[in-house]
């Protein structure tokens, strides 16, 4: 296998583009050149690889195939309604299936590499769409691709993937396709269902016959913010990812988490947001020997954060981290101005926020957040032989 990465990279995944609307490709394109500007792409052991999308067998083998039909359709009839398209979440656009099967063929392309031993990491910042459902359109998402490219790891002899979903929003979409399937490990965490889309995601959601404890979830209260999040991180995802031995990890990293994006309420700031992506990649080089898929998601503050964030991503993913104090290059805040005018561009890589946290312990007096983390073992952790009273499982 080689230690090398690949980032799947082509201006044409720009085309996903829904209009006047919160999925602005613009922060895809920012994420992109600031990372030019720190000369992460040109890292040696980076390959760029251009995508070809996906074509109908692979995107059937998650979605079906009329709803492959009303998505081609559905741009040339201005009357259409139904499968999800036409909302104001997911408004139709023209060349909407040949952009949505490029970000998920380059979710594909990301996985084969991975799988094949071409390189032992590989990232498309243009996916993560983890709401699209089998049968239609749902939270700015028209074909899954996490799911096609997991499905497509199935098809070619994997056994066990899991998947880590660290958007503010429920992965509904992953879960459900792989709800009844023992060999795909789901594993969300989120702001509460109770305040926020797609309402679901609550810890009793486990998994289908015969794939129980194959999902996780971690629901969060509003206002949780670094130390807590990553508490619940600690106390959740590495006990059940061993459990469950995955041989590759597929990662959805929306940056929507963030204080400062309009569509969510928690509190992390984009330290923490780079902590966790250590704290993934380390989990991915003890149970994984390194095999790592990282995807792109939400995230709604176009300059301020998610640039930056999915920045701190690439880097850890393919291999130095950029240092939080890093100044971030006039160049780009100069793009950033002109792409989006009125927002103030970010001085430096960091917040100044705080990754630390304390472990967490049962007993004592819980806050909110405890008793999240709490909900969530009890339900999954005896459904993979863990005690969910012990801090040590």
């Amino acid at each position: 296998m080689s230690d090398g990465t690949v980032v799947v990279w082509d201006e044409r995944l720009l085309a996903y583009d829904l209009g006047e609307h919160p999925l602005d490709p613009v922060r895809v394109e920012l994420t992109m050149a600031l990372a030019r500007e720190f000369g992460i792409l040109d890292r040696p052991g980076v390959r760029m690889v251009v995508p070809e999308p996906a074509d109908d067998a692979a995107l059937t083998r998650v979605h079906d195939a009329d709803y492959l039909a009303a998505v081609r359709a559905a741009p040339a009839d201005p009357f259409f309604s139904g499968y999800g398209l036409g909302t104001a979440d997911n408004p139709t656009f023209d060349g909407m299936h040949e952009s949505s099967a490029l970000v998920a063929g380059a979710s594909l392309a990301a996985a084969e590499a991975v799988w094949r031993g071409d390189a032992r990491r590989a990232v498309n910042v243009a996916g993560g769409l983890h709401h699209a459902m089998p049968d239609r359109a749902a939270g700015f998402c028209v074909y899954n691709d996490p799911a096609v490219a997991i499905a497509r790891l199935l098809d070619s002899g994997a056994e066990r993937i899991a998947y880590v979903d660290i958007d503010v929003h429920h992965g509904d979409g992953v879960q459900e396709i792989f709800y009844d399937d023992p060999r795909v490990l789901t594993v969300s965490l989120h702001e509460t269902p109770l305040a926020l889309f797609p309402g679901t995601g609550f810890p009793d959601e486990t998994g289908g016959s015969g794939a129980e404890g194959s999902a996780v979830n971690l629901p969060l209260p509003p206002g949780t913010g670094d130390a807590g999040w990553l508490r619940a991180f600690a106390a959740v995802v590495p006990s059940v990812l061993r459990a469950f031995r995955p041989q590759l990890l597929v990662t959805q990293c929306g940056a929507d988490a963030h204080r400062l994006d309009p569509l969510a309420d928690l509190r992390l700031s984009v330290d923490g947001q780079r902590a966790a992506y250590l704290a993934l990649r380390d989990l991915v080089d003890e149970l994984c020997d390194g095999r790592w898929v990282a995807l792109g998601g939400g995230g709604y503050a176009l300059v301020e954060v998610v640039p930056r964030a999915w920045t701190h991503l690439l880097a850890v993913v393919t291999g130095k981290p950029v240092e939080p104090a890093t100044l971030v290059p006039i160049r780009w805040r100069e793009l950033a101005s002109s792409r989006c005018p009125g927002r103030d561009a970010p001085l430096r890589m960091t917040d100044d926020g705080d990754p630390a946290f304390e472990p967490w312990q049962p007993g004592g007096e819980p806050d909110a957040v405890d008793r999240a983390i709490m909900a969530t073992r009890k339900a999954v952790f005896p459904l993979h032989g863990l005690d969910p009273h012990d801090p040590r499982d």
